[in-house]
């Protein structure tokens, strides 16, 4: 009987066991191939590539992962129920203690708040108990594979490739999200190339290790170079006054606090507003909930994950760890925010009525916003641009 080619049943194996049809599995091999190439362009060594893709393949979780960001999807209060539990916060108490003396060095060197540094530490990886089990490269390729985020995926491969490279950290131990990021405060690996940095001069930037120096100490470098403004807050619980013209509640319509204070804005507790840098108002569940001013600090946590709920639940969780209480106004829970597929239905409507949404994505943004607040001022509804149920029921 006559041999396989030994490179062509090394092929079959690899198919077999990765389970994927032969078809997917060859275009994937097609995709290795033509990336390794840019890879090797971009100062890759052809070793470093080989072994660090060996015997890798498109990751069914990741692409499902992807799909569903609840960050996204979820309500705010469910969100925070879950980012500010009350376990999160007695474990962040106690990590902000234990670590005291190490927070206070990071925070006086990089002039950040060691609250808001323990609090994205308990949100991206609950206090380093979950840094993620998925092999970054693995994971990256996949993105950079199926299309959906390609061109995020390719970024953060060479990044990733060139950590590797520069051996911060070993193929076994580079593991992390679903999308890339990783360590204790789950860097993605521009930002570790970027801004990571190596704390204890043992010359690594060592984010993965069971010590979290390095990686503390990374998101504080992190949060000053993207402005941070130590001991202001992220924001302040308000409430507004009858007849309030909510579409001057925009996170892009930055005023004095003056300015608010004029319209008769005040904070929940009674106090007045403080006078930092710029507020804007934040609805993040519309009218009949907590309405808070957001200053720049609450921006800057914005560059570490983009979404309001993310950038709230660091924020409060901070709050909470450095003694303060919850929020006043209860969320009403019963105004049923919408599912992505509902928003995308909601933006449908909307603009078949002549409200543009900027396109149907299920993602309720700024487009999405004006459209519904145009909308409800032609109707003479209270104008607070919230995607909600009964918003959906009326459209309907």
């Amino acid at each position: 009987m006559k041999r396989l080619p030994l490179h062509f049943a090394f092929t079959l194996l690899v198919l077999v066991a990765c389970n994927l049809p032969a078809t997917a599995q060859s275009t994937f091999e097609a995709w290795r191939q033509g990336f390794r190439a840019t890879a090797l362009a971009q100062g890759i060594e052809p070793r470093q590539f080989d072994t660090a893709l060996q015997g890798i393949s498109p990751n069914a979780r990741v692409i499902e992962l992807d799909r569903y960001q609840p960050e996204f999807s979820k309500p705010i209060w469910d969100y925070l129920d879950t980012a500010v539990s009350q376990n999160r916060i007695r474990e962040g108490r106690r990590n902000h203690r234990r670590l005291r003396r190490l927070l206070r060095r990071i925070e006086a060197r990089y002039h950040v708040d060691s609250e808001i540094v323990t609090a994205i530490w308990g949100l991206e990886s609950n206090y380093g108990q979950n840094r993620g089990d998925i092999y970054t490269i693995e994971a990256l390729a996949t993105l950079a594979y199926d299309g959906r985020r390609a061109r995020y995926g390719s970024r953060q491969l060479i990044a990733a490739l060139k950590i590797l490279q520069a051996g911060h950290v070993s193929r076994e131990n580079m593991r992390g999200s679903w999308a890339g990021a990783m360590g204790h405060t789950q860097f993605i690996p521009t930002s570790f190339l970027a801004l990571a940095v190596d704390y204890d001069g043992d010359g690594k930037r060592n984010i993965w290790a069971e010590d979290p120096a390095d990686a503390l100490a990374s998101t504080a470098n992190y949060l000053q170079q993207n402005g941070w403004v130590q001991g202001q807050p992220w924001g302040v619980e308000v409430v507004l006054p009858q007849g309030f013209d909510y579409a001057k509640a925009d996170i892009n319509n930055r005023q004095s606090a003056g300015y608010w204070q004029s319209l008769g804005v005040r904070r929940a507790d009674g106090a007045a507003l403080p006078n930092y840098s710029e507020a804007s108002l934040l609805l993040p569940a519309g009218a009949g909930n907590p309405v808070f001013a957001v200053y720049k600090n609450f921006r800057v946590i914005q560059r570490y994950n983009q979404s309001v709920s993310y950038a709230m639940s660091v924020g409060h969780l901070a709050d909470r760890i450095g003694g303060a209480g919850g929020f006043i106004t209860p969320w009403a829970r019963a105004a049923n925010e919408l599912t992505r597929e509902e928003i995308v239905q909601l933006q449908t409507l909307l603009t078949a009525q002549g409200f543009s949404t900027g396109g149907t994505d299920g993602v309720a943004g700024a487009k999405t916003r004006s459209a519904i607040i145009a909308y409800q001022r032609s109707r003479g509804i209270e104008a607070d641009g919230f995607p909600s149920s009964a918003l959906l029921s009326r459209l309907r």
